[in-house]
């Protein structure tokens, strides 16, 4: 059973997201809010996968894969231009 985030776990990682520029906001994306959620989602399932599902790190997986997937989305769309 996964362990829901607290509200302040929720809402740290709102405010979190709000502060820091998304790809999914810049007018050149070419990947909707939609679908960066759902890659972000799969990559911290993985990485809870890895942990053997350890409770108490599901914030820090969350931010950890968004940074990867911003990352990765950041450099695929400089490498088209």
């Amino acid at each position: 059973m996964a362990v829901q985030p607290t509200s302040t776990a929720r809402t740290a990682r709102k405010s979190t997201t709000k502060k820091s520029p998304s790809v999914a906001t810049k007018p050149d994306s070419k990947i909707d809010a939609q679908k960066r959620h759902a890659l972000i989602a799969e990559a911290a399932y993985l990485r809870a996968e890895r942990r053997g599902f350890a409770p108490g790190h599901e914030e820090e997986d969350w931010l950890a894969a968004e940074t990867e997937i911003d990352l990765a989305l950041t450099a695929n769309i400089k490498a088209v231009q």
